[in-house]
């Protein structure tokens, strides 16, 4: 199984590559091949709504979501991979999610597998609901098969992120697919 993981944190070394970095590694020990594409450092721009891709494409923009289009669709498993900003996902992979316009019908039919992989400050029992509910909303809207999710309560750093299960239950994850 081919895995990309879009890593979306603007902190490279932070929380998110934490979880990113634990998963890749059960991942591969299990035997899949796992490619991170770090979309925080693409230069990605904003779906202009146009449609005149007809949800297929090509896009009328050219620029690096081109090659994150190519990893995605060949892949068999997309892992969704960002910190939590103000209760969602990180602008960057916000601005990714909303291009996927562009091949639409192609994503539907691939019936990727999917995974969230989160971390946030906060520790309230409510932090990710938003975040939950709109990654379960794309899982239906594109046809993916959900697998799982790491939601990190309380890795506001990396050192606290380092100090609690969640790499752990990142690497079980990938070990587990």
């Amino acid at each position: 199984m081919k895995i990309t993981v879009l890593f979306a944190s603007p902190n490279a070394k932070g929380s998110t590559r934490i979880l990113v970095d634990s998963f890749a590694e059960g991942a591969s020990k299990a035997g899949y091949t796992v490619g991170v594409v770090d979309v925080a450092k693409c230069d990605i721009a904003p779906c202009t709504g146009c449609i005149a891709c007809g949800y297929e494409g090509p896009c009328v923009q050219h620029d690096e979501m081109d090659t994150v289009r190519e990893a995605i669709l060949n892949a068999d498993m997309l892992v969704f991979a960002t910190p939590l900003y103000y209760y969602g996902m990180s602008a960057q992979l916000k601005c990714v999610v909303d291009r996927f316009c562009a091949f639409n019908s192609s994503l539907n039919r691939k019936h990727l597998k999917s995974a969230l992989l989160s971390v946030a400050w906060n520790v309230d029992d409510w932090t990710f609901e938003a975040l939950v509910a709109h990654y379960q909303t794309l899982v239906r809207y594109c046809n993916f098969e959900d697998v799982g999710m790491v939601l990190g309560y309380g890795c506001g750093s990396p050192a606290m992120t380092r100090r609690t299960n969640y790499p752990d239950e990142a690497y079980e994850l990938g070990l587990s697919l």
